[in-house]
């Protein structure tokens, strides 16, 4: 796995990698989003929702896009990605690139405007889907479908933690760059 930019946000990225082996790895039997089976289970949302980690995934998830051109917003699929694009969309705001943010439903709302994607206007915008963790890319990807939906122009999925398990074959086969800031090797774990 590449390394931040700076030096300050590889030590942020550091000190996130200690706190999900302290805090966000939980070892069992597991059955994952999506239905696969496992013996540890990575818990980002005692992260995501952390004060002490929150700020720096803003910084290291930020970081990890900075160089795409004409990305104007961040967000996916709610629950697991909203607090990580809230951090994003933070970390930006003091920049010379801030960044909005935008939440998928699940499915679209059955009242009142009947949006799926709600936030930042996404149509004819490029944008960037996160996640917390990844397997298989599934909940990406039904991310990723609903923008196609709203018309905008996603060009890649960022992940804070890559369990390496083809997540990354899956979202790269739907013509999408894959991004990772953290994969299993950092944290002493094997794929499952």
């Amino acid at each position: 796995m590449a390394t931040a930019s700076t030096p300050a946000l590889e030590a942020d990225r550091q000190n996130l990698i200690e706190l999900i082996r302290a805090e966000a790895v939980f070892h069992g039997d597991f059955t994952l989003s999506s239905g696969k089976k496992a013996t540890y289970y990575v818990d980002m949302r005692k992260l995501t929702l952390d004060h002490r980690a929150a700020p720096a995934i803003g910084r290291i998830m930020g970081d990890l896009i900075a160089d795409i051109d004409g990305v104007v917003a961040v967000g996916g699929l709610t629950l697991g990605a909203d607090p990580i694009a809230n951090a994003v969309m933070h970390a930006s705001a003091g920049g010379d690139r801030p960044l909005d943010a935008f939440v998928v439903r699940k499915e679209p709302k059955d009242h009142g405007r009947g949006r799926q994607v709600e936030g930042a206007e996404v149509a004819g915008k490029r944008v960037v889907v996160l996640e917390d963790t990844s397997t298989t890319g599934q909940s990406a990807l039904k991310a990723v479908e609903a923008l196609r939906r709203e018309g905008a122009e996603i060009v890649a999925v960022a992940v804070i933690v890559d369990r390496k398990t083809g997540a990354q074959a899956a979202v790269e086969a739907e013509g999408l760059e894959w991004r990772a800031a953290i994969d299993l090797d950092d944290l002493g774990l094997a794929p499952q």
